[in-house]
């Protein structure tokens, strides 16, 4: 299906995606998943950056920004089976998957439902900000705690929410979503069975509270496929100091 948010494309994928930097004549979309509680605005410095020679599709999730009056999904599942029925419609061009934290998590079971499917792997699978799925933290229950719980958390982790959590009309639009979104990863059970076998670059921040390197490289784990692992300086949210450089790394891995 050829890719048209000017009007031509299913109602389905204008509301789960944005092309901010429509590159038509790219050789390979990107499909970037954003972070618990993120929305696909986050994407615009990528989706500027990478066209013409990439084009981004930014998932947006319900529950957030002009999906605001949409019921929040709150399990992995149900957000990987969604995006992957309207990713499965976009055969024009090669798919490339990058997501970051929750985005890394839902790439990676699209992905797997992709194989599942028979269709095209993704030439690239891109996790940035999170641990491999079969490396889970046991007891983490924040979704559970308080809304004082979830602000400092997020407050702690920085990144593009941390900005608004003290203005009590935005924190009562966005809360929701990121407690809907904590309970998506927190209750997400890795299940063993068949693994990718499309390449897997990691992006870690080398002082990430939510991945240790050894955490990293246990992707490896699920794919057959080229594997590597690439480290910034910074923490969870490394990628608003460092986007020069994973720009740079995401076109010419892509490129090749």
């Amino acid at each position: 299906m050829q890719l048209n948010h000017e009007g031509m494309g299913p109602a389905v994928l204008k509301k789960w995606t944005s092309v901010f930097t429509p590159a038509p004549q790219s050789a390979v979309r990107l499909v970037c998943l954003p972070h618990a509680g993120g929305s696909a605005s986050f994407y615009l410095p990528v989706s500027r950056a990478l066209a013409p020679d990439v084009e981004v599709l930014a998932v947006q999730y319900p529950g957030r920004q002009e999906r605001r009056l949409e019921p929040g999904i709150d399990n992995v599942p149900d957000y990987a089976d969604r995006i992957f029925e309207m990713l499965k419609e976009l055969t024009d061009k090669p798919l490339a998957l990058f997501g970051h934290s929750m985005g890394a998590m839902l790439a990676y079971e699209v992905a797997l439902r992709m194989r599942r499917a028979g269709l095209p792997a993704p030439v690239r699978l891109f996790a940035s900000g999170r641990r491999a799925p079969s490396r889970q933290r046991p007891n983490e229950r924040l979704h559970e705690g308080t809304d004082a719980e979830i602000i400092a958390k997020v407050r702690q982790l920085g990144g593009p929410n941390a900005g608004v959590l003290s203005d009590p009309e935005m924190l009562e639009l966005i809360l929701p979503a990121i407690r809907n979104d904590y309970t998506a990863v927190e209750t997400y059970r890795y299940e063993p069975g068949p693994v990718l076998d499309c390449p897997v670059t990691v992006l870690v921040g080398d002082d990430d509270p939510e991945v240790t390197i050894d955490e990293a490289h246990a992707w490896a784990q699920h794919t057959t496929g080229p594997f590597d692992v690439e480290t910034f300086p910074g923490g969870h949210f490394y990628l608003a100091d460092q986007g020069p450089r994973v720009i740079d790394l995401v076109r010419g891995t892509l490129a090749s």
